[in-house]
């Protein structure tokens, strides 16, 4: 989740969405995000909406501390039983994020999840994810949170080497995420993710490699591998503009991005979305997936995005500011636009074309048919999914996946 929040039009004081918005609700899924602003430190290269403890004041009178969050969370979750109304979905996703959410009490999760049960309801079969720093829980934790419901969780594992980690201004020891796998599994999580960065300054393919093996030592069944982005502003940015550590190159990062294809896939993982791999399809992140095609989702939280019917909005950024809105009986939300059909359709190439299954040529218009049959002859797309009507990217394909999209795009 971005720092910087885009404009738009006026979110209702009720948080009405429009008419149009709500029409076939029932036929699509629905997800949760909850957004943790919370960490007990901030990482240099961390671009996203999150407060250390000392950043922290109240707004209008308004404290929104670590202590009372999950109050102030559940009361946007009974908001958008308001604004969606009698709909029947009951919720096939939720996803905790930060920040760190497990500097929240486990039962503040659990309560969390609660009211979406108790508002709304959960599907059978309903993915229930958090993201946790390693070194902030422990197995008691871990057996809180699955017994209150949650059966996936994401450990933020980044490497596995303590240069790269002190360069990523991380906290947690080298070995701690690989025993956290261990520790969910024994609390009965069903599915477990690792995320991993490359490309950080002063990191060696070997460092690479060896963060690969120990995150598939320890037996996860999804793996994330992001190539580090150094956004403006951040610490790790300044440090790079005074020469203090080197900044890595784009063929550095398609280097890295091959070994992590050759290591996981002779593991058994298999891509399903550019920087995502699973060992099943059971194991994918279905939340993702939401985002990836386009479905909706309420994100609550400070910051926090939403994406109903073509409707997305996004909620003022500091809680303090958030939990004046609550408290005063207003919609948080900051501003929010209505995407055409026009945007919808180049939304879905940008996101979808990142996906195993690719997209449909018949989202393309005239030139971006050409392009793909460009990317067809330069090896970017594969032969069979194109002569079925689908762009489905090659390895080659999705080292270029940015490009190409803005091809098919144009």
């Amino acid at each position: 989740m971005p720092s910087a929040l885009p404009d738009g039009e006026p979110v209702p004081d009720d948080g009405a969405l429009p008419a149009p918005a709500l029409a076939g609700a029932a036929d699509r899924p629905l997800g949760f995000y909850l957004h943790v602003p919370y960490c007990a430190t901030r990482c240099g290269y961390c671009d996203f909406n999150t407060y250390t403890a000392t950043e922290l004041r109240g707004t209008g009178g308004v404290l929104a501390s670590r202590d009372n969050y999950a109050d102030i969370l559940i009361d946007e979750i009974r908001l958008a039983r308001k604004v969606l109304g009698d709909d029947p979905r009951e919720v096939r996703t939720v996803f905790v994020g930060g920040g760190t959410p497990t500097l929240l009490a486990a039962g503040d999760l659990v309560r969390m999840l609660g009211a979406i049960r108790d508002e709304f309801g959960l599907a059978a079969d309903a993915e229930v994810t958090t993201e946790a720093n390693p070194e902030s829980v422990d197995p008691s934790y871990l057996a809180t949170l699955r017994q209150g419901g949650f059966n996936r969780v994401s450990f933020g594992m980044q490497s596995a080497k303590q240069h790269v980690l002190r360069v990523l201004d991380r906290t947690h020891t080298p070995g701690r995420p690989e025993a956290c796998v261990a520790e969910a599994r024994a609390a009965g999580f069903s599915h477990v993710n690792l995320d991993l960065i490359y490309g950080t300054p002063g990191e060696s393919d070997d460092d690479w490699r060896a963060s690969l093996e120990a995150a598939l030592g320890a037996g996860p069944d999804h793996v994330s591998a992001y190539a580090l982005i150094v956004e403006e502003g951040t610490q790790l940015a300044r440090r790079i503009r005074r020469g203090e550590v080197p900044m890595t190159d784009d063929d550095v990062h398609a280097d890295r991005y091959l070994i992590a294809e050759e290591m996981l896939s002779r593991a058994g993982f298999d891509w399903y979305e550019v920087s995502n791999w699973a060992t099943s399809d059971a194991g994918r992140c279905l939340h993702n997936e939401l985002y990836w095609r386009g479905a909706d989702w309420w994100g609550a939280g400070p910051g926090a995005h939403s994406h109903v019917g073509g409707v997305r909005w996004w909620n003022v950024k500091h809680p303090g500011a958030y939990a004046a809105a609550l408290a005063a009986g207003r919609s948080p939300g900051a501003g929010r636009e209505l995407l055409s059909e026009e945007d919808r359709r180049v939304e879905r190439i940008l996101l979808e074309l990142r996906l195993r299954e690719g997209v449909p040529l018949s989202l393309l218009r005239e030139e971006g048919l050409a392009a793909s049959r460009r990317a067809l002859s330069d090896g970017l797309l594969q032969e069979g999914p194109y002569e079925e009507g689908r762009a489905v990217l090659t390895l080659r394909g999705r080292l270029l996946a940015d490009a190409v999209v803005r091809d098919l795009v144009d």
